[in-house]
């Protein structure tokens, strides 16, 4: 299945071991890094934030090497700053107003078109691309997987808290991001042609001025013919960072087997997604989901127990089994928004929750 291949971008925060806050790193991290990994780590709109991206792999096992090699070398060159880096969507407790804004024409363009919404927007996610030979092919499948977007999202949940606040959301990072024009679930598109059509009057009547400024939970890339899901918090462990890369994978796989027989997922409207999509970012996997062929509620972890049967037909053909079951080790430890809190909850203390994160940030990293 040489079409599937994939891409991992990862967010990471910068924080000073001291305070435990986030704290800028005047791109010095990101400038060693370059040499090392050349354009593979950059900067982010906010001074506080590495961003990182694998080149193009052919499978988890090639993605996981990258990624761990990327964390690893971006903790190295932080340590090197008297600094550490960490995986999660939201940080425990820094406030955006302290946080500075990279120099950058294409940021400063952001924050003065959409102001507090951009400045406040201090938030750390995985971006996963799967590959497809075709941007029609690509649409179709996007359509599709979008009623599985919540049951993935629900499993990377990892940011309860949010400016010394417990929020009582399992994903905060979603809430703050909805701020943004173009963001959340699309809509259905009936082909790439209609998709192109939509991007060009955007372009044409000055909403945004090129296609990267469509945020969505999933998009068609607008520079590689790839699906890219956009959906998750920025996970904790490589494990988990894996295990969901692994289930899109499979997912694009299984829904692309289906059209290879004549048959295709039924594609729900952005309305009753969105339903899911809020329970999941309230409750993470602790919830129900909305199962809408059957219009009734089922606990969330069986209906990611059904997805993973789901896909289980095309899962050895990826060579992904073992990156897909680590998604039982989730169901089992709770997701990273779980753990957190459970820190929190034994300690009281937003540093250890941060000294947490940083741990486990690196475990696997190498």
């Amino acid at each position: 299945m040489n079409e599937f291949t994939l891409g991992i971008e990862e967010e990471y925060m910068v924080i000073d071991p001291v305070t435990r806050e986030l704290t800028s790193h005047d791109q010095k991290i990101v400038e060693a890094a370059q040499k090392i990994h050349k354009d593979q780590v950059k900067a982010e709109m906010h001074q506080a934030v590495v961003e990182v991206g694998t080149g193009i792999c052919k499978s988890t096992t090639e993605a996981r090497k990258e990624i761990s090699q990327l964390r690893y070398t971006v903790s190295q060159l932080a340590g090197e700053q008297g600094l550490r880096i960490g995986a999660a969507g939201t940080h425990p407790f820094s406030h955006w107003e302290k946080q500075l804004i990279t120099e950058h024409p294409r940021y400063n363009e952001i924050v003065n078109e959409l102001q507090e919404a951009a400045r406040s927007n201090l938030i750390f996610g995985l971006h996963v691309h799967v590959g497809f030979q075709s941007r029609e092919l690509a649409i179709h499948i996007a359509n599709q997987v979008r009623y599985f977007l919540p049951h993935v999202f629900a499993l990377s949940t990892n940011s309860p808290f949010w400016e010394s606040r417990n929020t009582g959301y399992k994903s905060f990072r979603t809430k703050i991001f909805d701020k943004f024009p173009r963001t959340g679930i699309p809509d259905i598109f009936n082909s790439i042609e209609d998709y192109d059509s939509y991007v060009k009057l955007l372009i044409k009547t000055n909403c945004m001025d090129n296609a990267k400024k469509i945020w969505w939970d999933i998009r068609v890339h607008p520079f590689f013919d790839t699906v890219e899901f956009r959906i998750c918090d920025c996970p904790m462990l490589i494990d988990e960072t894996m295990a969901f890369t692994a289930l899109f994978q499979a997912l694009c796989a299984k829904l692309y087997k289906l059209r290879l027989q004549n048959m295709e997922f039924i594609s729900y409207s952005r309305a009753l997604i969105n339903e899911n999509k809020w329970r999941a970012a309230r409750y993470g996997i602790d919830g129900n989901l909305i199962d809408f062929g059957k219009e009734m509620e089922v606990n969330c972890r069986n209906l990611i127990l059904e997805l993973l049967d789901f896909v289980d037909d095309v899962v050895d053909e990826l060579g992904c089994r073992d990156d897909i079951n680590y998604v039982h080790k989730i169901l089992e430890h709770g997701t990273g928004a779980d753990r957190q809190l459970a820190v929190y909850q034994q300690t009281g203390s937003f540093e250890s929750v941060v000294d947490y994160i940083t741990t486990q940030t690196l475990i696997g990293a190498k």
